[in-house]
């Protein structure tokens, strides 16, 4: 018996066919200017030390890092984000060692800004656990971090890190009205073009362990981070929080984490049409490496996560995967 009808008139699988109609007809795509490079960075000369938690990333010293920057570049990636590794004789209750003008960070900094001018953007942590002996962002009395008081110390370190040469600061601490606090200081002291990438939605989470131990935190953190921290069950709070900083003068922000939130980057960038930056957390990172046969690294399984930030509507994301697979790219 032979039909006749008409279907099935339209069949999707016609523009799945070749590869080449798979790229024509493809909704997403992820390039290197997508890519933010997370280096972690200590004090000594010639040391590349492995993290043990983040398979395939390194601390690396001062001396190590032309070599990585000069990669990035080379790989077209647009940003690095410093992170130190601060010895714990420098650290104490108040973070002070945050803002000393020849601290790991600044140094680093300086350093690249020498050697590379403006070929790649430079992003600075904007925030106190780096540096406190108690683990938490700021100012910790009565079990809970005192907002006012961080405030101040935050606004001073962000003036020393744009002073260093930092192009874009990263307030990650979560204390309420720290971003109208920094705008309004780096525009009085004549830091007008320095950017600010606000960690606007960050969650309480369980995916920080790994990064935690990168800068030497993790065994020192007393109680939890729930007090400032956004609680992971809300999604309506997280555009009040978006709203609050783009107000304050926040020119870009961050969620974080990134692959359990896709729906609040989604809703973020529907809502608000600011470029959105996805962060691909350090708990995600070694999930992912540690789930494919202990394989540092997996090209297809890294791209389907990556676009799926894309998709989600993230301009772009801040990945440990970023120096592989802008080789790809």
């Amino acid at each position: 018996m032979i039909i006749t009808g008409k279907y099935p008139q339209l069949r999707l699988r016609r523009n799945r066919k070749r590869e080449w109609s798979r790229r024509l007809t493809s909704e997403n795509s992820l390039s290197v200017n997508d890519l933010i490079l997370p280096i972690f960075i200590v004090d000594g000369k010639n040391k590349k030390i492995p993290i043990k938690s983040m398979p395939g990333v390194f601390r690396y010293s001062l001396d190590k890092l032309n070599s990585i920057v000069q990669s990035a570049i080379n790989s077209g990636i647009p940003m690095i984000a410093l992170f130190p590794y601060t010895k714990s004789y420098l650290k104490n209750s108040l973070g002070t060692e945050s803002l000393n003008p020849n601290n790991l960070v600044c140094r680093a900094c300086k350093l690249i800004k020498k050697k590379f001018k403006n070929k790649i953007g430079i992003m600075c942590d904007v925030a106190l656990d780096p540096y406190t002996s108690h683990g938490h962002d700021g100012i910790y009395q009565n079990n809970d971090v005192e907002n006012d008081e961080t405030i101040k110390i935050l606004v001073e370190q962000s003036l020393i890190q744009a002073s260093s040469g930092c192009d874009v600061l990263a307030p990650s601490d979560m204390m309420d009205g720290r971003i109208g606090k920094i705008r309004k200081a780096l525009d009085f002291n004549g830091f007008k073009h320095v950017q600010i990438l606000s960690y606007a939605v960050k969650f309480a989470s369980g995916y920080y362990g790994p990064f935690r131990d990168a800068v030497g935190s993790k065994n020192l953190l007393k109680g939890n981070k729930k007090t400032y921290q956004m609680d992971f069950k809300n999604s309506d709070e997280a555009l009040r929080e978006v709203a609050l900083d783009i107000k304050e003068g926040a020119d870009m922000v961050i969620i974080k984490p990134g692959l359990p939130y896709l729906d609040i980057i989604q809703k973020v960038k529907s809502n608000f049409k600011i470029p959105v930056i996805a962060y691909q957390v350090s708990g995600e990172y070694s999930m992912i490496t540690n789930s494919i046969q202990k394989k540092i690294y997996n090209k297809d399984v890294i791209m389907e996560t990556l676009i799926s930030f894309k998709r989600s509507g993230a301009n772009a994301i801040i990945t440990y995967f970023a120096d592989k697979i802008a080789k790809e790219l």
